[in-house]
């Protein structure tokens, strides 16, 4: 259920900040400058965002993948993924996942599976 309700709080921000591409491809405090030092045109800047809010999302609500704990990054329809996992089950489902998103070129899965004790620092 707290999967359900995180996912929902998560596709309803995204949502809101539809209009905010700077915003969702390089954060708010870098938003503007970012885009103006970016090589990609604006059109390919809001493709690569639409496609990092559709893969987080996917991940999010998957139940196999804690999205929570895998981050997004798209550049010119190329994915890469970050994060951490116990097994490779998610890591492999993340990977299925982003490359089944519209516009995705190709994905860099750099998800690392860790032991419980080395995800906390143990």
């Amino acid at each position: 259920m707290m999967k359900l309700v995180a996912s929902v709080l998560f596709l309803l921000a995204m949502a809101l900040m539809s209009g905010c591409v700077p915003l969702a491809v390089s954060g708010a405090a870098a938003g503007g400058y970012f885009v103006g030092k970016d090589e990609r045109s604006p059109a390919v800047i809001a493709s690569d965002s639409r496609i990092t809010t559709s893969v987080k999302s996917r991940l999010i609500a998957d139940k196999y993948v804690d999205g929570f704990r895998v981050s997004v990054e798209t550049y010119e329809g190329v994915v890469t993924l970050h994060g951490e996992v116990a097994s490779s089950v998610p890591r492999e489902q993340a990977e299925r996942i982003a490359a089944s998103v519209n516009g995705v070129k190709s994905v860099n899965n750099r998800i690392r599976i860790v032991r419980a004790s080395q995800s906390r620092g143990e």
